[in-house]
């Protein structure tokens, strides 16, 4: 059984809390992502959910069972670190199954486990090799090699992908959730890369603070944030949120109101960028910088003080210090409190 759940956990160092009253399940064969800033407390709840460090409050359970104060041998579960942690004295047969060397695993069944992790990974060729001699996505299936021979039915993976260039993350994540799906591991990801989340997860529990901000599925963590954090953090570019009154001053044309019963001075409105668009009426807004990628093209700009970003299809021709108007839809619109920063349900 690898399902786990978490009830109310809180860790606390020197009576600040790094993590704080964190409840969310994981149903077996799922992968969740842990997202957040750095300091936010995931990589901390990794490690009590590993036993690697000890809960002040809550419980944790694995398959059904409380494993709170049981040591980390006693969870069934593999974990997969930030630097690999390989013993550069060993082969990559050796780091791979060392594990069950320790815990005595009778040399047929390793054998057996080993050539099968080689094989699924594509190691067969590397197994004599030392770690020096491997790149960093071949270290990188090593570690993931050790954790599929110890066939345990949850793994814990602490940002694994953080030392990799840019185009070999995109390979490896697709290689993970491969992996993942294929051998139906129930996975905990931790990462502060909002694009590994959504693309890998099932579903993401994104942290702010010691705290969940948000626990949804990818697409509604992106089409319904709770807050003006989630809305800000999930997108690339991330969603404009500026305050209701700002925008109702700097309209020309359409006048924004605010839904009924909700105060004008209170609220934000929320537009992602590609739901934006340049036109003859609108919010008036001042260009700062035009940045063209090919597929679409990127115009920052402020409204008063506040930063909003229009994108795009194609190439749009925008000079800095011109002054453009930007038309928005009111189906586009998301609404959120300024005192509290929670959306607004309209």
């Amino acid at each position: 059984m690898g399902s786990l759940e978490l009830r109310a956990v809180s860790k606390n160092w020197g009576g600040a809390a790094a993590v704080d009253d964190v409840t969310f399940s994981v149903t077996e064969g799922n992968l969740v992502a842990l997202l957040g800033p750095s300091g936010c407390g995931k990589s901390t709840t990794l490690r009590l959910i590993a036993g690697l460090e000890q809960c002040s409050s809550g419980a944790i359970a694995i398959g059904g069972q409380d494993v709170t104060n049981a040591p980390p041998s006693g969870r069934g579960i593999a974990m997969v670190f930030q630097n690999y942690a390989l013993f550069p004295h060993l082969s990559v047969a050796e780091n791979i199954a060392f594990g069950l060397k320790v815990r005595k695993v009778p040399r047929a069944e390793r054998d057996d486990r080993l050539a099968r992790a080689a094989e699924i990974l594509g190691l067969g060729a590397l197994m004599d090799r030392k770690p020096s001699q491997l790149s960093g996505g071949q270290q990188q299936r090593v570690a993931l090699g050790r954790a599929i021979v110890a066939q345990a039915p949850v793994c814990l993976m602490d940002e694994p992908l953080s030392n990799l260039d840019a185009q070999l993350r995109v390979e490896m994540r697709r290689e993970i959730r491969e992996l993942q799906q294929r051998l139906g591991i129930t996975m905990v990801y931790v990462t502060h890369d909002q694009v590994e989340a959504m693309t890998m997860a099932d579903q993401v529990v994104l942290m702010r603070n010691g705290r969940i901000e948000q626990d949804a599925p990818p697409d509604r963590l992106y089409e319904v944030p709770a807050t003006i954090f989630a809305a800000r953090f999930v997108g690339t570019p991330p969603m404009n949120v500026v305050p209701l009154a700002t925008l109702a001053t700097r309209s020309n044309g359409d006048v924004l109101v605010a839904p009924r019963g909700l105060d004008p001075a209170a609220v934000a409105v929320g537009v992602r960028p590609e739901r934006t668009v340049i036109g003859e009426r609108g919010i008036a807004a001042d260009v700062v910088a035009v940045e063209y990628l090919g597929a679409d093209t990127l115009i920052e700009t402020r409204i008063d003080s506040h930063r909003f970003i229009v994108r795009r299809p194609g190439k749009i021709r925008a000079t800095p210090g011109e002054r453009v108007h930007i038309e928005l839809s009111h189906t586009d619109l998301h609404w959120f409190d300024l005192g509290s920063e929670r959306r607004l349900t309209v």
